[in-house]
């Protein structure tokens, strides 16, 4: 093709020159030459391949992993300082969350020895190989805690398992926000800073809500503790997330499980540090709350992942912010 193009009155003109335009006296714009560029793919198809991950499997292990993880700390912190039920519905809660989160990745994984198979190796940079051997070492401690407490032998033994599971249970909580934000899905891989803090915070939530639930009035005080300060990590975490997102984050924001997610943990937090001091009821009623706040949150950070998987223009935004990042970059080297 030329260089020229043909006016409506048969004149050349060179591409991309200037022209008057009526009424504008003497001010002049550049015509564009080509249609602006939009954010549609090769026949509407998503950039991405939407993951294979189903969300009954996937969010529920997301949710009851970090469960069993925090009720364990909570369970360890309660066994140090003299709060025995507050204890042991903390053990019994992270061994029977544990068998759920793993009856869930193993379903997700379509047969049991691709989770055996994963043991062979270990590789630092895979979260997957991590998380595998985090829950390796996890299990059988969290199950000698449980087995002990419920059958009172070997309580030296059910102690020291108690502590082991509780501080290996951060790890177990918050290493899942690393395997989904090593994956392609943008919102899930640009929000890489906050969503451990968002996942620790859910799951020390829950574990609090659980434990006002099943532990009586006055051995729940760390519980309530516990509650209040989950939910501060989780709503910074999400604010700061979403601000720093910006266009990116706007899944999150139409998210109704995430809305309610938020607005269940802070109703549960507040109920319990206020009326549920006093009132069993009341303990119970924000301690479902809790779980259910954390668990729509686990759910809906899922669901808006696969939003923005699909929608080519939460792919093409982040790029091209990176490579105007570059060029500046450049420019200024």
């Amino acid at each position: 093709m030329s260089q020229t193009d043909v006016r409506m009155d048969g004149s050349p003109r060179l591409r991309g020159a200037r022209e008057a335009t009526p009424g504008s006296a003497g001010r002049r714009r550049e015509r564009l030459m080509v249609p602006r560029a939009d954010f549609d793919s090769y026949y509407g198809r998503p950039v991405l391949n939407e993951p294979t991950w189903r969300a009954p499997d996937i969010a529920g292990y997301l949710f009851l992993g970090g469960l069993a993880g925090a009720c364990s700390t909570l369970a360890a912190a309660a066994e140090l300082t003299g709060r025995p039920r507050l204890a042991r519905s903390g053990k019994v809660a992270a061994l029977c969350a544990l068998g759920g989160s793993v009856y869930a990745l193993i379903h997700d994984l379509g047969r049991p020895e691709r989770f055996v198979n994963m043991l062979r190796v270990f590789k630092v940079t895979s979260p997957m190989s991590v998380g595998t051997w985090i829950l390796t070492a996890y299990g059988p401690q969290a199950g000698c805690a449980a087995a002990a407490d419920v059958s009172g032998r070997l309580p030296r033994l059910g102690r020291a398992a108690a502590v082991g599971a509780g501080l290996t249970g951060p790890a177990l909580a918050t290493y899942t926000a690393a395997l989904i934000c090593d994956t392609a899905v943008p919102a899930w891989h640009e929000a890489y800073r906050e969503m451990p803090f968002l996942f620790a915070g859910s799951a020390t939530a829950a574990a609090g809500g659980l434990g006002m639930l099943a532990a009586p009035l006055e051995e729940a005080a760390p519980a309530r503790r516990a509650a209040v300060l989950g939910t501060a990590v989780e709503c910074v975490a999400a604010t700061r997330m979403e601000r720093r997102l910006g266009p990116l984050a706007e899944p999150m924001r139409r998210s109704r499980l995430l809305r309610a997610g938020e607005a269940l943990c802070l109703a549960g937090a507040l109920a319990g540090i206020t009326v549920g001091r006093r009132s069993r009821i009341a303990a119970v009623a924000a301690g479902a709350a809790l779980l259910a706040g954390s668990a729509c949150t686990r759910f809906g950070i899922f669901r808006a992942g696969m939003e923005s998987a699909n929608d080519p223009k939460y792919t093409i935004r982040p790029q091209r912010k990176r490579l105007a990042k570059a060029r500046a970059e450049r420019e200024l080297e």
